[in-house]
């Protein structure tokens, strides 16, 4: 079999090539997928960040950035790799090279495929900001819990936060509905 009849994500793993970075990549994917998000922004910030005088805000960016990039890296691959390999053939056939074959006929394929995945992650990558309070960042949790503390009531500052958590996730939910609906209108066309 020729390299070209497999789909472009298979390509390394059938060549042999980019197994060094193949490897740092699926160990990195493991890790970040199997440890609790909470314990991953404890050891970012106590372990490795605070020893070096990184502030306690970038530290939670990275470490939601680093941890949202390993769930993202996977939806976008799962994307291309539901791509038919016949749509990768069509755009060698037509003297595309493979980043042109990518970049016209199977990225924009994988993406309407994975938007409703990626809205999701977002989503929960919003929700998972809540435990920044744990390193002491300023958040919505954070004001709530200061608001509890002060009238000794947890009702409304709890019901409080999660009200709004809930309003900005279903403006959101309704944003990627609109574009899900427009991207299948040009799907008609």
């Amino acid at each position: 079999m020729n390299v070209r009849e497999y789909e472009p994500a298979q390509i390394h793993e059938k060549t042999g090539k980019l197994d060094l970075l193949s490897g740092i990549c699926k160990l990195y994917v493991t890790i970040t997928r199997g440890v609790p998000l909470m314990v991953q922004l404890l050891i970012m910030y106590f372990v490795i960040l605070l020893p070096l005088g990184v502030e306690r805000f970038a530290a939670a960016v990275l470490c939601f950035g680093l941890n949202s990039g390993a769930y993202v890296s996977e939806i976008v691959r799962g994307g291309i790799m539901s791509i038919d390999a016949g749509q990768t053939e069509a755009g060698r056939s037509l003297g595309f090279t493979y980043m042109q074959t990518m970049y016209h006929i199977v990225i924009p394929q994988a993406f309407k495929a994975v938007l409703p995945s990626l809205a999701n992650e977002f989503i929960a990558l919003l929700k998972e900001t809540s435990v920044a309070f744990y390193i002491g960042v300023a958040d919505l949790t954070q004001g709530g819990l200061k608001i509890r503390s002060i009238t000794y009531s947890s009702f409304m500052p709890l019901i409080g936060i999660a009200i709004v958590y809930l309003v900005v996730v279903l403006i959101l939910s309704k944003g990627v509905s609109i574009l899900e609906r427009r991207l299948r209108k040009s799907d008609n066309r």
